[in-house]
């Protein structure tokens, strides 16, 4: 079975992704999953399925899929910005239709300050509103129409429009357009009421709720793919390999090759995963394992790309780059992840999908109701759209996902992994947590606890000359030492000094010589 994740543009809800799914899984040999929030569908297929197929199927349903781009494998698409066009166009359909719904909900509600002609001013401040910022709801409805569905779209687009055509024909066949005309505020709609009330301020409200919903939906799906991106970017951008005739040159990590040898000097990232060919060093792989005390290495030894050499130089052996390398692994999984769905998801979905045409149902046995029990079209009318636009499941459809993909896209940025959304869900039923590694809890910063002392030595002057010495090193546990040194004075200066990767340091402190670290590199001095 064939892998491949395919980008969905066009879903507006979790009916139209669980229609996306139906569509491809009704292709013989094909298994897909389809995330609503991060427009994503994840397909097995057989090899004699074609990736058009594929595209075929989800453009039946009335979407539209693209192939994922062929890229090479040491390429990264952690410099790749998130989109940003959807998130912005939402903002400024937001930001105009809630400028321009608050004074038609203001004068609607308030008989005081309607004066005369109000009505007409309303009708214009609500036409852009409900065809210009309500525009993606109903292009979204008519897609699927075309294809004889329905969405949530399509409740949104019909209440929203039959609210403000309604007031359409009450202001101009209604006596809802006379000079002077005046619309109490009432909870409750009135039984008497015919077409001399208009309900602009429902068709402006709601398009403006819903905008706002659909914009807090997009700003936490580009959210979670920054924090996607951010640990793409733990990785190094440039590394110096070193040629054949031993000579250094800078190059971009996308250029590193399988075999390739390069330097990692003190305090740089380690490009990509590899065995150390010469050099010993210390290595923080706080990354991958959450210590904070660095893990010492010598020729032979395994590193991994993005964890951070602390000590000496090391010549280092590329044995994977690009996607194979352990932080892509771990990007993959993450997305993987957010791809997903839990069982909830799934509930969730399929409610989803059948709930739309039961809501039209009712609404329109509501309409018929009213009018067959002999009440007014108005309050007929009036009813049937509270329905249609109340019982709009965006919540429903929305919530579960979104907070899935946030929440594996914040445990990444944590550095927190989540295998898949079953597992963050199954996190409800955990009473005890065994945690493995010190680095899990703490600060993954060390500090000095005590100082030992023989015979006859005094704490502060031990202290200050191993501070000293250490002051010039880059390993953790000198920075600990040399810390709580300067705490108690300035330090001296050092002089000849040497640091012995993997042992210790020594130099030359006020005429003493010090030593600092490992038993072995004291019985050698």
């Amino acid at each position: 079975m064939s892998q491949i994740e395919l980008p969905i543009e066009g879903m507006t809800c979790a009916s139209c992704a669980m229609r996306v799914e139906k569509r491809l899984n009704k292709l013989d040999g094909v298994e897909a999953s389809v995330n609503y929030a991060t427009e994503r569908a994840s397909v097995s297929y057989a090899g004699e399925v074609e990736p058009e197929t594929l595209l075929a199927a989800v453009e039946a349903a009335g979407y539209h899929a693209t192939l994922p781009p062929k890229t090479d494998a040491n390429e990264s698409t952690a410099d790749e910005p998130a989109p940003a066009s959807e998130t912005d166009a939402l903002r400024q359909r937001l930001l105009v239709s809630a400028a321009l719904s608050l004074p038609v909900l203001v004068l609607s509600m308030i008989p005081a300050l309607q004066f005369d002609n109000w009505q007409w001013l309303a009708w214009n401040l609500t036409t852009p509103v409900v065809l210009w910022a309500g525009w993606p709801f109903h292009r979204a409805a008519w897609q699927v129409a075309r294809h004889g569905s329905a969405s949530m779209d399509t409740l949104i687009s019909l209440g929203t429009l039959t609210a403000y055509v309604a007031a359409i024909v009450a202001l101009f066949f209604g006596g809802a357009g006379e000079v002077g005309m005046t619309m109490s505020f009432d909870p409750v709609p009135s039984r008497a009421s015919g077409f001399d009330e208009i309900y602009f301020e429902v068709a402006a409200v709601v398009t403006t709720f819903l905008l706002a919903g659909r914009f807090f939906e997009a700003r936490a799906k580009r959210r979670a793919g920054a924090a996607l991106e951010a640990l793409l970017a733990l990785g190094a951008k440039d590394v110096a390999v070193l040629g054949a005739d031993g000579e250094e040159r800078r190059v971009p990590v996308e250029e590193l090759a399988v075999g390739d040898r390069f330097v990692v000097r003190p305090g740089e990232k380690i490009a990509t995963d590899g065995v150390v060919e010469s050099g010993r060093s210390a290595v923080d792989q706080a990354l991958l394992t959450g210590e904070s005390v660095p893990v010492e290495k010598a020729p032979g030894d395994p590193v991994t790309g993005a964890t951070v050499n602390v000590g000496g130089r090391l010549v280092v052996t590329a044995t994977k780059v690009g996607g194979d390398t352990a932080l892509a692994q771990i990007a993959a999984l993450v997305t993987r992840a957010q791809s997903g769905k839990a069982e909830v998801q799934r509930l969730a979905d399929r409610v989803s999908a059948v709930i739309v045409p039961i809501v039209i149902v009712i609404s329109l046995g509501t309409l018929a109701g009213w009018l067959l029990a002999g009440e007014g079209a108005s309050f007929a009318f009036t009813a049937a759209v509270a329905v249609l636009i109340i019982a709009c499941p965006c919540a429903l459809g929305l919530a579960t996902p979104t907070a899935l993909l946030v929440g594996t896209g914040r445990g990444a940025q944590l550095g927190l992994l989540i295998k898949g959304p079953e597992v963050l869900e199954s996190t409800r039923r955990i009473d005890t947590v065994v945690l493995d590694k010190t680095g899990t809890v703490t600060t993954g910063r060390m500090a000095l606890v005590d100082v030992p002392l023989a015979a006859g030595e005094d704490r502060a002057q031990v202290l200050r000359l191993a501070g000293a010495v250490e002051e010039a090193s880059e390993h953790p546990v000198a920075r600990a030492i040399a810390g709580a040194a300067r705490e108690a004075g300035a330090l001296p200066p050092v002089e000849g000094f040497a640091s012995h990767a993997g042992l210790g340091v020594q130099g030359v402190v006020d005429g003493h010589a010090v030593v600092v670290g490992r038993p072995r590199l004291l019985a050698e001095e």
